[in-house]
């Protein structure tokens, strides 16, 4: 008798497999663009797929302060990728031993890495090296091995997908390695779904199992890809995303297009953030003690008040005593966005019958919001809607005697500085 044929598996929706990783994301995580939450989707599901490529970028979660969600976030991707293995200043010796111990290479999750590469971490120059070169296949590490004197050299590998969690920023040779997530605190009117292991993870290894399902299904196409990077992309930057775009080729659907877009937004996006508590120390000051009812200020203007500040640092901020200047004051802006999430950047303003450069409230109101703490008796969704809203080359609604007061001030200020 012949024995009944199989029916064959159904093919696996790729695309609409991308997307419920993505949404999964979304429940729990807020990431500060759209183009984050593609990269983190086809991360997680290029750490299935590590055997079949030639190289594996570092994904970098990292914030000026903490509470914004980087930890969370390497919470969901433990839950979404293969051997998942969560460290806090693990040893680099450590490292590549547990790479040489899982034969599928584990998914490395490094929270705080700001503990490793800080000030006072002394630099950790071996951990630095693991990670540096274990973003290509057949990167080793000559390391010793044995007990006691009895010490015989041996070759390790290093090879490995790794995230990231940490406050301020990473070592560039790092960073150039790495997709940059600038996390945010969540705005007030910005909500996620609490997250709960004891539920929550089995939905997310239900998803893995099903990524791990799919790639196994792509995985020579993957090793034999050679995906078209956007114009303009070449070197490390195609280096770091080029199993992402390949990941999502074979996708396809929506996917190669998003990919690509998200490619661009992130590698233009990426930038040191150093400066993060002095950031924050900058916007409070800016929100209670410069602008303080007035729309816009010349930064002619807004540096005279910071530097007559005597409990501030702005008087003497460089190691040889130097003030902050119009310079300094646009670095430590441009680590924050707008409400349209551009960089804040000095505009135009109308003083009189010139234009000086300086700063908008309205510009300032997210990061307000997001990194300083509310003004006593106001809460922040309060604070956030009362700032006044200005269009660039626009005249102020000034509808206190006070406010007249402080704007008439701070134009007396500017145009003395361009006179």
């Amino acid at each position: 008798m012949t024995p009944p044929k199989k029916t064959p598996p159904e093919p696996i929706d790729g695309a609409a497999l991308l997307d419920e990783v993505e949404a999964f994301h979304r429940r729990f995580n807020i990431f500060p663009t759209e183009a984050a939450y593609v990269a983190v989707a086809l991360w997680d599901a290029h750490a299935h797929l590590i055997d079949a490529l030639d190289g594996t970028a570092r994904l970098a979660f990292l914030s000026p302060e903490p509470g914004s969600g980087k930890s969370r976030a390497l919470e969901i991707i433990e839950t979404l990728t293969p051997r998942a293995a969560t460290t806090v200043n693990a040893s680099a010796n450590a490292l590549f031993r547990l790479v040489a111990a899982d034969e599928g290479g584990p998914t490395l999750l490094f929270d705080e890495i700001d503990t490793v590469f800080g000030p006072k971490a002394g630099g950790n120059e071996e951990v630095r090296g693991f990670l540096n070169s274990g973003y290509r296949r057949g990167a080793k590490s000559l390391r010793c091995i044995g007990d006691g004197s009895d010490q015989k050299a041996g070759w390790f590998d290093s090879f490995c997908a790794v995230a990231m969690a940490g406050l301020g920023s990473l070592p560039d040779t790092i960073l150039t390695r790495s997709i940059i997530i600038r996390m945010r605190k969540k705005a007030p009117n910005e909500k996620c779904e609490p997250y709960r292991r004891r539920v929550h993870e089995k939905q997310g290894h239900a998803l893995r199992d099903r990524l791990a399902d799919w790639t196994a299904t792509i995985h020579d196409q993957v090793a034999q890809a050679w995906p078209e990077m956007p114009e303009g992309v070449s070197d490390r930057p195609a280096d770091v995303w080029e199993p992402l775009l390949a990941v999502a080729d074979a996708a396809g659907g929506h996917w190669p297009e998003r990919a690509r877009a998200a490619c661009l937004t992130l590698i233009k996006a990426a930038q040191e953030g150093d400066e993060a508590s002095l950031g924050v120390r900058l916007l409070t000051d800016l929100r209670d003690r410069v602008f303080c009812g007035v729309d816009r200020m010349p930064t002619a203007a807004i540096l005279e008040v910071l530097l007559g500040l005597d409990d501030a640092p702005w008087g003497d901020l460089t190691d040889d005593g130097k003030p902050l200047t119009s310079r300094g004051l646009s670095k430590l802006l441009k680590q924050y966005v707008r409400p349209d999430n551009t960089p804040i950047r000095p505009r135009g303003i109308r003083v009189g019958s010139g234009t000086p450069k300086g700063y908008y409230a309205e510009d300032l109101s997210d990061a307000w919001a997001r990194y300083c703490p509310p003004t006593p008796g106001e809460s922040a969704t309060a604070a956030t809607a009362a700032t006044p809203q200005v269009n660039e080359g626009e005249s102020v609604a000034e509808d206190s005697s006070e406010n007249r007061h402080m704007l008439a001030e701070a134009e007396t200020r500017a145009l003395r500085s361009v006179s």
